[in-house]
């Protein structure tokens, strides 16, 4: 029983010649898919913790390195984007610095926070041996 001139399993004549190239359809599928994600979720780990900082007339400090320690409307406490109490912060945030070594700390208050929970906060800061501590602003707009 030949097959006569069909292409069957063997390498008889009438097989299909070899496609030498790299089919890449689903190459770019794949990057798609993965181009939208991080479209999707850059925005997303950008955030902070969001207050509305106090206007000053001098050229304001933008956190560069080193700590962030925020304190929201409500008086919450961020050291950079982790909410801690007061008294958890009181505790360990010594041993955050000397584990760390931040070339400075940045501290941001809401606008609206009383100035004697900022000075609270400002007082545990230095109280952890920081002697850098710099107080992040907007700039104001000038009326001219």
């Amino acid at each position: 029983m030949a097959f006569g001139g069909i292409g069957g399993i063997g390498g008889g004549r009438g097989d299909l010649p070899l496609n030498a190239e790299i089919n890449v359809t689903s190459l770019v599928d794949v990057m798609m898919v993965l181009l939208i994600v991080f479209m999707i979720t850059a925005p997303m780990m950008q955030g902070g913790v969001d207050v509305e900082l106090p206007r000053a007339e001098a050229r304001p400090l933008e956190p560069k390195e080193g700590l962030v320690v925020t304190v929201d409307r409500g008086g919450r406490i961020f050291v950079d984007q982790t909410e801690v109490t007061y008294a958890d912060f009181r505790v360990t945030f010594a041993s955050l610095v000397a584990a760390r070594k931040p070339t400075g700390v940045y501290l941001r208050a809401d606008n609206g926070v009383p100035y004697g929970e900022v000075v609270r906060v400002l007082a545990v800061i230095r109280g952890a041996g920081v002697q850098n501590v710099g107080l992040v602003a907007q700039e104001e707009e000038s009326a001219r």
